[in-house]
C-alpha cells in the first residue's frame, strides 16, 4: 500500500505503522511516500520531524477520534447501483436530514429503515448534513477536521455505502452537506504539515483557507480531491457547499469554479448525474452562470430570501436579519425575481446588496420554510410549529410545494415535529467546550436573553432533546399535516405547470387590504389570505377550475373569484 502526505514544512517524515516507524522519502511537490504492506484495520500516523503521530489529513477512518490513529479501510464494498441515475432538479424534493438525530440510534444503519417511508413521502433527494469526522460524539458537523473519514460514531465507512446503495436501490438520490471554508478547532494539525491557513485573511471561523496564496495549488487540491472522493467511491450524487460567501480566493479561477469543472469530468467519465449546490448569501448569480460569462458553474443554490419572506410574513418576527422582510410584496417578488435584494439598499446590511438573478431558471434555487441553520441557530431551536399555527403551517408547505423553485423539508417538517433542533457539541477539551458555551451565550444576550435560558451545547440533554420523536407523525394534528404533505409533493410531481421553472411565466397579485396574495404558473392557481376573516379573491376564469387541494373546508369556487376561509389556502387546476 502507497502512504502520502503533503508536507512541505518537513524536514523529516516517517509513516508509524501499527507502531512500527517506517522512513518516507520526499518527491517532488514536497510529498513524502512509501509502500508498506497494510490490512484493513491497520492503524498509522505520521511523525513529522519526529513530532506525531500526526493523524493522516485524507485518513479514510477514524473510529479513535479526531486525535486518534487513522485505520485503512478495505475496498470490498459490493455496490449493486450500476444503472442508478439521479433524477433531473426540476423534478425534485429535497429532505435534509442530521443523521444523528433523525433516528434513536443515530446511524447510518438505522437511516436505512426510515428511507421507505421518504420514498412514500414523494422525497427524491436526501440531503445529508456533514458525515466527516468532527470532534466528540456528536455536533452538526460543520467543525469537522477529518474531511475524507465518516464520522466514526455514526457507523463504519461502508455503513455509509450501504446506505447510500440503499437509497438508490429505492429510487432516493443522496447529497451531502461539504464545508470547505475553514476546519474545527479540535483535532485540526493541517498547520503542522502545511500552508492550508492564511493570515492575510480571516473568517468568522479563524483564519482563512489559503486558496490564493503560496502553497494554495495542493491546499486546492485537497478540497477538489475530497469532493471527488465523495463522489466517485461514495456514489454520492452531488455535494451541498457551505457558506461559499466565506471563501476569500482572488485567484483567475476561483476555486468553485474549479471544482464545478472537475465534477462535470468525473460526470462524464462516470456516466452520473452530479450535482453542486451552493449555500451563499451574496445573492450573486454569477455562482450560478456559465464559466463562459464569467460565473463558476455551479448548479444551484439555496435561498434565503424567500425563506426570510415567508417566515417574516407568518410568524411577525422581523429582527435580526428578517429585518426588511415580512410583507406581502416580499413573497411577491421572491416569486417572481427570486432575490427581495438584487442590487436595491439593505437596512440590515447599511448597503446595497446582491444583483439580479434575471435570466436563470427557478430550478437553480432551493426554496424552504426551514433548515438546519433556520431553526438551529435560534436561541432555543425552535420549528415552524412552534412559531405558527397549523392553518399557516399548511399554507407554508403549500408555498414552498408550488413555488418555481427545487423545494427542501427539514427532517420532521413534514409532520410539523415539535423538537427542537438545537445547537449541540461534545468537546472533550475544558476550554474549548466553555469557549462554545460563552460564545453560544454572549450571541444571544444581545437580543435580551438570560444565560440561563440559553440551552448548554455542551449538555447531552440538548442533543437528547434534539432527537426526532417518531411517534408523533401518527397523532393528530401531525398526523394531519403529514397528509397535506404528501398530497403537496403528489400533485407537485403530477403537475407539469409546477414543475416548470420558467419566472416570465408566473403572475402574482397581491391584494394587501385582504391580507391576500393570488399566483398562477400555467394551468395552476394558488390563492392564500392570512386575514382573520373570509375572503373573495378574484380569479380570472375560475370557473373553468376544479379545486386540487384546499388547506380546510369552505373554499368556493365562483364566477372569476374564489372564497377562502382565514388562514387558509387554495389551489386551483384548470380543467382539460
Amino acid at each position: 500500500m502507497n502512504f502520502t502526505v503533503w508536507a512541505p514544512r518537513a524536514d523529516k517524515a516517517e509513516l508509524l505503522l501499527d507502531g512500527q516507524p517506517v522512513p518516507m522519502r520526499r518527491d517532488s511537490g514536497d510529498w513524502w511516500s512509501v509502500e508498506a504492506p497494510a490490512d484493513p484495520g491497520a492503524r498509522y500516523g505520521f511523525l513529522i520531524d519526529g513530532v506525531g503521530p500526526l493523524p493522516d489529513p485524507r485518513s479514510p477512518w477514524q473510529p479513535d477520534g479526531v486525535h486518534g490513529q487513522s485505520r485503512v479501510i478495505g475496498q470490498s464494498f459490493e455496490w449493486t447501483d450500476h444503472k442508478w441515475q439521479s433524477g433531473p432538479l426540476p423534478a425534485a424534493v429535497f429532505y435534509e436530514l442530521h443523521v444523528g438525530t433523525f433516528t434513536p440510534e443515530g446511524t447510518f444503519a438505522a437511516a436505512i429503515d426510515r428511507l421507505e417511508y421518504l420514498r412514500q413521502l414523494g422525497i427524491t433527494h436526501l440531503e445529508l448534513m456533514p458525515v466527516n469526522q468532527f470532534s466528540g460524539r456528536h455536533g452538526w458537523g460543520y467543525d469537522g477536521v477529518g474531511l475524507f473519514a465518516p464520522h466514526h460514531a455514526y457507523g463504519h465507512p461502508d455503513d455509509l455505502k450501504s446506505l447510500v446503495n440503499a437509497c438508490h436501490e429505492r429510487g432516493l438520490a443522496v447529497v451531502l452537506d461539504v464545508v470547505y471554508n475553514h476546519l474545527g478547532p479540535v483535532g485540526n494539525y493541517l498547520s503542522r504539515l502545511g500552508p492550508y491557513f492564511s493570515n492575510r485573511h480571516s473568517t468568522p471561523w479563524g483564519e482563512a483557507v489559503n486558496l490564493d496564496g503560496r502553497g494554495s495549488d495542493e491546499v486546492r487540491r485537497f478540497f477538489c480531491d475530497n469532493a471527488l472522493m465523495w463522489l466517485r467511491d461514495y456514489h454520492f450524487d452531488g455535494l451541498r457547499i457551505d457558506a461559499v460567501h466565506a471563501f476569500v480566493d482572488l485567484s483567475a479561477t476561483h476555486l468553485l469554479e474549479q471544482l464545478a469543472a472537475e465534477v462535470r469530468q468525473l460526470e462524464a467519465e462516470t456516466g452520473r448525474r452530479l450535482e453542486l449546490i451552493a449555500e451563499s448569501d451574496l445573492n450573486d448569480p454569477r455562482v450560478l452562470r456559465s464559466p463562459e460569462i464569467g460565473g463558476y458553474g455551479i448548479d444551484a443554490q439555496w435561498s434565503d430570501d424567500f425563506h426570510h419572506s415567508l417566515h417574516a410574513l407568518l410568524t411577525g418576527e422581523t429582527n435580526g436579519y428578517y429585518s426588511g422582510f415580512g410583507s406581502l410584496e416580499h413573497v411577491a417578488k421572491c416569486l417572481r425575481e427570486v432575490w427581495i435584494y438584487d442590487g436595491c439598499y439593505s437596512t440590515f446590511r447599511g448597503r446595497r446588496h446582491g444583483r439580479s438573478p434575471a435570466g436563470l431558471s427557478g430550478h437553480r434555487f432551493l426554496g424552504y420554510m426551514q433548515n438546519h441553520d433556520q431553526i438551529g441557530n435560534r436561541a432555543k431551536g425552535e420549528r415552524s410549529s412552534q412559531l405558527m399555527s397549523v392553518p399557516r403551517l399548511k399554507i407554508a408547505a403549500a408555498l414552498i410545494l408550488t413555488a418555481p423553485f427545487v423545494p427542501l423539508l427539514f427532517q420532521g417538517e413534514e409532520w410539523g415535529a415539535s423538537t427542537p433542533f438545537l445547537y449541540f457539541t461534545d468537546h472533550a477539551e475544558p476550554e474549548i467546550a466553555s469557549a462554545v458555551r460563552e460564545g453560544r451565550r454572549n450571541e444571544f444576550a444581545a437580543f435580551g436573553w438570560a444565560p440561563s435560558e440559553i440551552p448548554d451545547p455542551q449538555a447531552p440533554d440538548t442533543f437528547l432533546q434534539s432527537k426526532l420523536d417518531w411517534s408523533q407523525a401518527s397523532a393528530q394534528p401531525h398526523r394531519d399535516l403529514l397528509e397535506w404533505h404528501r398530497r403537496l409533493i403528489k400533485l407537485r410531481r403530477e403537475t407539469p405547470d409546477l414543475r416548470n421553472g420558467d419566472l416570465n411565466k408566473i403572475d402574482v397579485r397581491c391584494h394587501l387590504d385582504s391580507q391576500s396574495l393570488v399566483f398562477t404558473r400555467g394551468g395552476v392557481t394558488v390563492a392564500f389570505t392570512l386575514s382573520a376573516e373570509a375572503r373573495d379573491l378574484p380569479v380570472a376564469g375560475s370557473e373553468n377550475c376544479c379545486l386540487a387541494l384546499a388547506s380546510g373546508p369552505g373554499v368556493d369556487i365562483a364566477r372569476d373569484s374564489i372564497h377562502l376561509p382565514p388562514d387558509s389556502i387554495a389551489i386551483l387546476k384548470r380543467r382539460p
